[in-house]
């Protein structure tokens, strides 16, 4: 009870689960589309951009850091649509190479402007790989609120394009949408998230809280609606618990540890629901019965 009345333990949580249930809802459109792996490369490919910010501006700013993430982020998407579009490179190769090349990137960065002497306040790079949330400030939390309210304010506002998208992108060009924007949009939401996660999860998993709550989602429920709900509860419940169980134990860093609680859900989930083996094994012995 003490942690749960902590101030330092709510203002992470705060953060966290916010994040959390927003990438759960705007994650579930890139798994549903068959692109999360897009999401992974452009998850590695921010890191980069987090160093060049620093390098450029000298300040360990968040705000100036996103913005660094974001840029590289935009890169890396558009790098990968050429390499597709314009090249017999497949989609599996582009993700390959992008996400080792710019990660590669990122960590020759890092380790150049820890080991020179022009470049002073480098302890805070290393969080930004596998995160550290238990150093968010209450600035910190405001841009992560921020960022997710905008995200979500942009996919309530084209739910019905990016539903009728999602689905059938032929019936969407067909009635008038404009699916490059759609997919525009998808994108922009993703990298924000993406971006806004880095401190707290960190580039290499940041990808799980994009991912995992959508398969969590659908799961237990063949409707959209329904399965970004679960998303969203399944990202914030697991941000929550992930976040108490670092505090709570000495030397576990919160964001494996939210991804842990989510791998936990995922399993769960793979068990316990609708359509997880359990009761699907259920079905197929009652259908035996049966016949």
């Amino acid at each position: 009870m003490d942690i749960l009345t902590s101030y330092s333990f709510l203002v992470v949580a705060l953060g966290t689960v916010i994040l959390a249930a927003a990438a759960g809802i705007i994650g579930s459109v890139s798994v549903l589309k068959g692109q999360s792996l897009i999401g992974d490369a452009v998850g590695h490919a921010t890191f980069p951009g987090v160093v060049l910010a620093f390098m450029l501006t000298g300040v360990m700013e968040t705000s100036i850091l996103i913005i660094g993430a974001v840029s590289l982020g935009i890169i890396a998407f558009l790098l990968i649509n050429m390499m597709t579009e314009r090249s017999k490179i497949s989609l599996d190769s582009a993700l390959a190479i992008v996400l080792s090349g710019f990660f590669g990137l990122g960590m020759a960065l890092k380790s150049y402007i820890q080991g020179n002497p022009n470049f002073n306040g480098t302890q805070g790079i290393d969080d930004f790989i596998f995160g550290q949330a238990a150093y968010i400030l209450k600035s910190d939390v405001y841009l992560i609120s921020l960022i997710s309210v905008i995200s979500l304010i942009l996919f309530l506002i084209f739910y019905q394009q990016i539903k009728i998208y999602v689905f059938d992108p032929v019936y969407a060009r067909t009635i008038g949408i404009n699916v490059k924007l759609i997919n525009v949009l998808i994108l922009i939401m993703t990298i924000l998230l993406i971006a806004a996660g880095l401190k707290s999860v960190g580039a290499v998993l940041i990808v799980n809280i994009l991912i995992a709550p959508a398969v969590i989602g659908m799961l237990w429920s063949n409707k959209f609606s329904s399965v970004l709900a679960v998303a969203a509860c399944a990202g914030a419940l697991s941000a929550f618990s992930g976040t108490y169980i670092s505090t709570a134990l000495t030397g576990i860093a919160t964001g494996p540890a939210i991804i842990l609680s989510l791998s936990i859900c995922v399993i769960i989930s793979m068990l316990a629901a609708p359509k997880g083996i359990v009761l699907k094994k259920y079905r197929m012995k009652k259908l035996g019965e049966s016949l």
